[in-house]
């Protein structure tokens, strides 16, 4: 069954990059809107699921943020450290790209060289530092939501008719 997840998320990668260039979608925004929630909707049946048996729904708040933690750090960590060990094994076969490309206005050459003599996998920061900052202030503030309904409401979901609709509205947006 993983490797069944693995192909139908390269399918969805695949799919959601093409979108992007058709619709002129930077990959960063397509990365974080249609392969995220592509990823993330299995995770989300699983959590209600979880809910519904749950008296006290500890057990699926406990999927949703253990399963965006796994997909944020695996998700960078094993296409780096992939990333990584082939640079390493082919670098005599990609030196001369290496030392060409670009970041902003300087090659690699000129902006890495000096203190890599030997070159390397490099991940030149962007766009990440944002999304892992989003990403962290959305899962405090939804974790204090759910710490707020469960010292004043009784549990962290369902309740009146008020406090839930409140608490949806606050998580949609």
């Amino acid at each position: 069954s993983l490797m069944m997840i693995g192909i139908v998320t390269a399918i969805v990668g695949d799919m959601a990059g093409l979108l992007g260039c058709v619709i002129g979608m930077p990959d960063e925004i397509t990365a974080i809107t249609l392969v995220a929630l592509g990823t993330s909707l299995p995770d989300t049946f699983a959590s209600k699921t979880a809910a519904m048996q749950d008296p006290n729904a500890d057990a699926s708040i406990g999927n949703v943020t253990g399963s965006n933690s796994v997909n944020v750090f695996l998700g960078l960590g094993l296409p780096w450290f992939i990333g990584a060990i082939y640079w390493s094994n082919n670098w005599e076969a990609q030196m001369g790209k290496w030392l060409t490309h670009r970041v902003g206005k300087k090659t690699y050459e000129e902006e890495y060289l000096p203190d890599y003599p030997d070159g390397g996998f490099m991940v030149p920061a962007g766009s990440l530092a944002f999304s892992v900052a989003v990403f962290t202030t959305c899962a405090v503030l939804c974790i204090g939501l759910l710490l707020l309904r469960r010292a004043f409401c009784g549990g962290e979901l369902g309740g009146s008719s008020p406090q839930k609709e409140l608490s949806a509205v606050f998580l949609v947006f």
